[in-house]
Order: C-alpha cells, then structure tokens, then sequence
C-alpha cells in the first residue's frame, strides 16, 4: 500500500505524522492537557505487569510508520492554517474478508466546533473506502465525551451500542459507543454529504 499519503479539502489537511512535529505536537498536547486527559489511553495492571511503557512521541512515530508501510495503519496529522491542530489515525486495518478498520483522533480545543473535525474524518472514510477498498470503519467514543459524539451525529453515522470496558481510558476500564459506517452508506462519499449537510452550512 501506498504510504505516505496527503489529502487535503476545505482548508483541513491531512498529512503523515513526522518525526519534525515533536515541537508543535507536544505544545499542542501541553496546552490541552486538561481537555484532553478523559479521553486519554492509558497503560493498564497487566500491561504494567508485563513492563509495558507508553511510547515516547518518536517511539510513537516510528511505530506508527513501519504499521503504515506495512498497510496496518493511516496516522495523520491534521493541518489548518500551517498550523498542528489535532491528530487522526486510521488503525487496525485489517483486509481479506473482513476489510475494516477503526478511527481515533483528537482535536487542539482552539479548533473544536469549527467543523474541522467531521472533514477530517470524512475524508479519512472516504480515503479508505475509494483507494484502500476497506467495507468498514468504525469509531468508538466515551459516552461522557459529547464533543467526540457530535461528531460522528453531525456525520450520520450508525451507532451500534455500548461496548462494556472496551479500552484502558484515564486510568480504567471504560465503556464505548460503537459507530460505523460502511462504504455503501453515502454513494457519493462522507465528505460530500458532510459539505452539504445543514450541520455544515451553520458552523461557523
């Protein structure tokens, strides 16, 4: 699979996470630590048990391009106006019969509620759908984490139901929202009906 990969549409960039980015990318994580941390993964005991640590930023990064040329993952910065605004990382992708993947991202609180978000992740979907021939993306959310599911609302994806202390969040277990979305849902792909959707035409 081709890698690396940029896609860019209505001011929102998405472009490979580098090495290059610690500086801004730790700023950015600093100045929103406290908007970030309930959503954040963290290690669990058995994790902990095994001597499992969470990577460094370059640790994370090299990981996260040898899964990319390898066609595991898509890890993507979010670029608006020049600037480091967030994070989206297409992840377990996996192909055969199953040809789907998951999503996460966060956003720089500066940004939020600007519509940026939803085009990030349309494009992402539309990317693995159109050029990677994935069947299916889900995304699975907190259900405190309100921002993060207006997201996904404003994009019209399904929601699935609650996946009981799916991942280690802020220090435990905790519960999931599961959204999908598959690749015949909007036949002329999420972006387009995210542009015209009426969420779309009244952000601001």
């Amino acid at each position: 699979m081709t890698w690396p990969v940029t896609l860019s549409a209505d001011g929102v960039t998405l472009r490979p996470l580098a090495l290059r980015d610690r500086r801004a990318w730790q700023e950015v994580r600093a100045r929103n630590r406290e908007w970030l941390l309930p959503w954040e993964a963290t290690m669990p005991p058995q994790g902990r048990a095994l001597g499992e640590q969470i990577p460094t930023f370059g640790a994370m990064v090299r990981r996260l391009r040898a899964e990319a040329r390898a066609g595991q993952c898509l890890p993507w910065v979010i670029g608006v106006d020049g600037r480091l605004a967030g994070q989206l990382t297409v992840g377990g992708i996996s192909l055969g019969s199953a040809r789907s993947a998951y999503i996460g991202y966060w956003i720089d609180q500066a940004f939020a509620g600007r519509g940026i978000m939803p085009t990030a992740v349309a494009m992402a979907v539309d990317y693995c759908f159109e050029v990677r021939l994935l069947h299916r993306i889900e995304i699975n959310i907190r259900p405190e984490n309100g921002p993060s599911r207006r997201v996904v609302a404003k994009l019209g994806l399904r929601e699935e139901g609650l996946r009981p202390a799916f991942l280690h969040i802020d220090g435990d277990w905790r519960d999931h929202v599961c959204y999908s979305v598959l690749s015949g849902d909007f036949p002329q792909g999420l972006l387009h009906h995210w542009r015209n959707s009426p969420q779309a035409t009244s952000t601001s």
